[in-house]
Order: C-alpha cells, then structure tokens, then sequence
C-alpha cells in the first residue's frame, strides 16, 4: 500500500521499505491501569487503523510488552485478524512490517537471555501470541553478558533460517558488540545484524550520533527504529507545569518516572523544553511534532516507533512529517542552539566535518 503522504526508507540491507513512521506496543497493550481505561483489542484496532491509513506499515513488539505473559502481542494478534477480517486488502500481510524482540520472556532462570535454548522457545511463543507464521524482523531486546556472541549468532541464524524471521538486529547494544556480532557472521557464513533499535531524541542523542556513525556506512550499512523520540512524553512540554493526573508518572510501575523528572530539572532541561514549546508554538505546530520532525531530519533514522496512547495523539503524531518537510536550515540551527548538545563533528577526509547524507 502507498501512501501520499507516508515516506519509506530501506531498513538496512534488508531490501524491506518501512514507513519513516511506525506504530510501537510498548506500555500501551496489556498493562493495568492503561491511561485510557481499556487494553483491549477494541482500542488496539482503532489506533492501528489511524496509523495503516496514514501508511504506516510496521508494528513493534516484543515478548516483554504487556508482561506478564507478552499480552501486548496477543492483543496485536487478536486486533489484526479482525482487521484483516474487515479489510483484507488495507492488511496483506506482504505489506505489513512486523516485528518482536527476545530477551525478557518470563521469570525462571532459563527464560530469558540469548540462550540457543531462550530464543528458539521464546520465539516459538511470540509467533503463537502474534498469530503469525513469521515476522519481518527480530532483535535481541539487549546484549547478554552470559552468552557468548557466537551462540547468539548461531540463535538468530537459526531462526532467519528456519523461516521464523526474515533478518534479525539488536536494541541498544554497542556499536563494538555489534561489529563483534557482524564479523563472527561473516567469518562463518551466518547471519549478521542488520538493524539496531536505540533510543534518540533531542536529549538523547550521543550514541545514535557518534558511537553508531560508522555503522551506518558499508559494509554495515543498519537500519534503525528508534524508540523514546519524544522523551517519555517529556518533549511535548507537558510536565513543564506539574505531573497530569492522567500520566505515566502516576501510574503503578512508573515510580521512576519521578525520580527521572526531577533529574532532568536539575539538568535544566525543563527550561530547554520550554524554549522549544515556544519555538513550536511560533512554528504552528505542536511540541511533539517538533521534537519527531526533528528526528526525521536524520537520514540515518530509519523509522521513528510512536508509542501514542490515544486517537488524538496518533493524530498530531502523523502530522511531524509536514513539520520535517518545512523545516528550514534556520530552524534547525535555532534547535540546536537550544539544545546545545549537538556531538563533535565527524570529521572525514574533506575535512569538512558534514555527517549528513541528505535531509527530509
């Protein structure tokens, strides 16, 4: 499906084009006390719908989402079979971006990890919560200091062969573990990573910037599908005049929310944030769609994961392409003085430290 007004960018080498937008289920599906009142398959099919309509093509999950018992995916699988059984063609399979991460999968001592043993079982019961045959692409959630590199290697090989995956990639590991992981693939005819899922946004930005810079380029050449673009909800401006009632923060599990705000007011971000909101509101488009806007102008994000939790939300977060496309060169340099923590220059042979490729 094509979408006016949706872009794509390759992820990786995959050969796979994913929607510079995606839809993720973290903190959204199958956990008490939900923002909204309602985890369920009703709500699940509504926001999917706004975001496949606006041609957004991939959906995250992962076996931790919704725990206990990964319920954010079976919420998912429940939520597409419906849709698909209202409107086949908007739901082929062959155009939608699917995706699960292993490593958190239950509490016994062998079921969680990057054991051979962990993800063949753990990813047996994502495709069976999911109600799919197989998804596009499967990370291992974090780096496991107890299993050898190799062995993991050897796990998601075997799982990109068997057909249950198409590729596989990592989420937040470091730019030498993955470079570690890339050659003992190579070195013994396996699958290498072909993606990373790290967390960036406009507070967050050192190793998306400068640790991963020359994993973006050949032979590594990842993809990405960034989490966390608007801060947990931070970026939008907020909490800038206390903690809504109806916030994460107030919500059981999210004590450390708390404890995060009030280090990031000693850091003074609040008063960065709040010269965004200025900066946004002069723009004439929401705080939220500034900070995603400002993500997309990075080519080297692949896609940006929207977490949104209501239609409304959705809504104003579809609209951050717009905003990328207007702006200016001005603008941006007008964010980056605000933020003042743009990383040192990668510095090439020209000399002329320009690490952008092209802009949106």
């Amino acid at each position: 499906m094509g979408n006016d007004s949706m872009y794509y960018r390759m992820m990786g080498n995959t050969g796979i084009q994913v929607s510079v937008l995606s839809y993720g289920f973290w903190a959204t599906y199958g956990v008490k006390d939900r923002l909204t009142g309602d985890a369920g398959v009703k709500s699940a099919k509504e926001l999917m719908r706004i975001a496949r309509e606006a041609g957004v093509n991939c959906f995250d999950h992962a076996e931790a989402y919704g725990n206990p018992n990964g319920e954010a995916e079976r919420i998912f699988g429940m939520a597409l079979k419906e849709l698909q059984s209202e409107d086949a063609e908007l739901w082929r399979r062959s155009e939608l971006v699917i995706t699960t991460k292993i490593f958190w999968g239950g509490p016994g001592v062998n079921e969680s990890g990057l054991s051979i043993k962990h993800c063949r079982e753990g990813m047996d019961k994502c495709l069976e919560r999911l109600q799919l045959d197989y998804v596009d692409m499967v990370f291992c959630h974090r780096p496991d200091p107890f299993t050898p590199t190799a062995t993991v290697v050897r796990a998601m090989t075997d799982i990109v062969r068997s057909g249950r995956a198409t590729a596989w990639g990592t989420s937040e590991w470091s730019a030498q573990q993955i470079t570690e992981a890339y050659w003992i693939a190579k070195s013994e005819g396996l699958e290498p990573p072909q993606f990373e899922q790290p967390q960036y946004n406009m507070l967050h930005r050192q190793r998306f910037e400068e640790e991963y810079f020359p994993l973006y380029n050949p032979p590594y050449s990842i993809g990405t599908t960034i989490w966390s673009p608007l801060r947990s909800g931070f970026l939008t401006g907020k909490y800038l005049d206390g903690i809504p009632e109806d916030s994460r923060p107030t919500q059981s599990g999210y004590d450390w929310m708390l404890q995060d705000l009030e280090e990031r007011k000693a850091r003074g971000e609040f008063e960065i944030v709040a010269k965004l909101v200025e900066l946004a509101n002069s723009k004439g488009c929401t705080p939220a769609q500034l900070a995603l806007a400002w993500c997309l102008k990075n080519p080297n994000v692949s896609t940006i994961l929207l977490g949104a939790t209501t239609e409304d939300q959705l809504r104003d977060n579809l609209g951050c392409i717009e905003v990328a496309l207007s702006l200016t060169d001005e603008e941006m340099k007008s964010i980056e003085e605000i933020l003042g923590n743009k990383p040192a220059d990668w510095i090439g042979p020209s000399g002329d430290g320009n690490r952008q490729l092209k802009t949106l």
